[in-house]
């Protein structure tokens, strides 16, 4: 049932609300400009600030792809020297150093994190390498998020941290299972590091897992050869 009001009541609401006005109006005044200062500083930031930071950090990026995409192709004696290039520039051009000092937050700095993280993996730096893969963001590219944990495990198993070594090979293994080929990778991976490091237990149990889950990749198919060595002849 509707409740009817009481007679004035609605003058007194508004008698109250002119009430509520006339004590505080210089503070509502207040905060609705700070508001509205907060909203154009944003504005302001976004277009005069961010916008162009992030398309002259993608002008700068475009030199250390070049050379990392050249650093990643290579297997000699060059890589070393290639590894420092992605990294520190060759004084004309900003490496990938730079770009994240001083363009943190853009899209280009972050993928100088993953090329940074190879780098140093390369590099044997392996503390830094592990702390510049940490902080990269794959944004939904799973086979880079893959082979970026991939990496971590590397570090990881270079710095002895066995546990966390089995753990990134593991993550890079399960980042995207319907992408075979690189999870039946780090799945082998895992499953013979951890052979390597005397857990024959749970070796025995990611190789069975890496025979099931993918039968048809080159890793699964030849993980029966693991399996005998660990004392497992089931078929």
């Amino acid at each position: 049932m509707a409740h009817k009001s009481a007679p004035g009541s609605e003058v007194d609401i508004v008698t109250k609300a002119r009430g509520f006005w006339d004590k505080n109006n210089k503070m509502v005044t207040y905060v609705g400009s700070v508001v509205v200062l907060l909203l154009a500083g944003w504005i302001v930031y976004k277009e005069f600030v961010q916008k162009p930071k992030i398309k002259k950090a993608n002008d700068l990026v475009y030199i250390v792809q070049k050379n990392f995409n050249e650093f990643a192709n290579t297997n000699d004696s060059t890589k070393a020297t290639l590894a420092a290039l992605v990294l520190n520039g060759d004084g004309a051009n900003a490496g990938a150093l730079k770009i994240i000092n001083n363009y943190g937050g853009t899209p280009a700095a972050n993928l100088c994190r993953y090329y940074a993280g190879a780098s140093y993996l390369s590099l044997g730096q392996y503390d830094k390498a592990l702390d510049q893969l940490k902080h990269f963001e794959a944004n939904d590219a799973t086979q880079i998020e893959s082979r970026a944990y991939g990496m971590m495990g590397d570090a990881s198993a270079e710095l002895n941290k066995t546990g966390d070594a089995l753990k990134y090979y593991k993550k890079a293994a399960n980042v995207n299972t319907k992408d075979e080929y690189t999870s039946s990778e780090f799945l082998f991976r895992a499953a013979a590091y951890a052979m390597s490091i005397g857990d024959n237990k749970e070796s025995l149990k990611l190789f069975k897992e890496l025979k099931s889950q993918y039968p048809g990749t080159e890793k699964g198919a030849d993980a029966d050869r693991f399996l005998a060595r660990l004392g497992d002849v089931s078929n």
